[in-house]
């Protein structure tokens, strides 16, 4: 300007989370956020915060896997074990909490919790003794409909014959690969059809149609791993962990 005042960009009135940044030249300044760099940090730090106020506040902490993840189960374990708490992602940070090494451990042993949070793995800070969990986690079984990309349990194949669907969904289910055809308005197969074999994973079209003709062949579980007690005792339950924990941490950077 001609009176040698600096020159702002235009600060807005209603927001106090903004700030200016000097750029080349007596001059020139620009607006920048100051919040948005603030956001991730704070979140980790909480985590990191409630993670081990946990550690605090229970007696024992145990590691499960989660087998055909499914969030309406999960949503009704959390209600059946509301006295606990889960953590279930972001397992980066949940192991830093804990402590990675045994000289960063946040409490003796925690670290070997730490080192098996590996993929689709997550924590349950519980009150209840070792017996009932153990024996709650290992009944647990809820089937469901596999999907895309799993893999088929088991083999299965649909009979000839007439099919107990409406006329209009017989265009859809040729479209889905099924030899169908309509005999007097009947939705009929017209020969054997086999629709999955076990051991092989699942296409698209394999899926819906296991789902159309009610074959569940997923089993949402949550098997138990491992267990740390409040006294530094750690205890393994798995037998065969390697493998998974090599498979790496997809599902991560979900929420908790």
């Amino acid at each position: 300007m001609a009176d040698g005042r600096d020159r702002f960009t235009h600060f807005p009135s209603s927001s106090s989370a903004w700030g200016f940044q000097k750029l080349q030249g007596p001059h020139f300044f620009r607006q920048v956020s100051l919040t948005q760099v603030k956001k991730k940090p704070k979140g980790r730090q909480n985590l990191v915060e409630e993670v081990q106020k946990c550690v605090d506040s229970y007696a024992r902490v145990f590691v499960f896997s989660v087998k055909d993840m499914r969030n309406k189960y999960l949503k009704d374990l959390r209600e059946d074990w509301n006295h606990s708490r889960f953590f279930l992602g972001k397992n980066r940070v949940v192991a830093f909490a804990l402590g990675k090494t045994e000289e960063k451990a946040y409490r003796p042993n925690l670290h070997k919790i730490a080192e098996r949070l590996k993929g689709q793995r997550g924590l349950l800070f519980t009150n209840e003794p070792k017996e009932a969990v153990l024996q709650y986690f290992n009944d647990f079984l809820q089937p469901d409909y596999a999907r895309t990309g799993n893999v088929a349990t088991r083999t299965v194949i649909l009979e000839s014959g007439p099919l107990e669907f409406p006329h209009s969904m017989e265009s859809q289910l040729r479209q889905l690969g099924l030899p169908t055809r309509l005999e007097k308005g009947v939705v009929t197969l017209a020969s054997e059809y086999t629709v999955c074999k076990k051991g092989v994973a699942l296409t698209a079209e394999q899926a819906r149609i296991l789902k159309l003709f009610g074959e569940q062949l997923a089993n949402f579980m949550l098997p138990i791993d491992c267990m740390w007690s409040n006294n530094g005792k750690f205890e393994s339950f798995a037998k065969v962990l390697d493998n998974e924990m090599e498979a790496g941490s997809e599902g991560e950077d979900s929420d908790t």
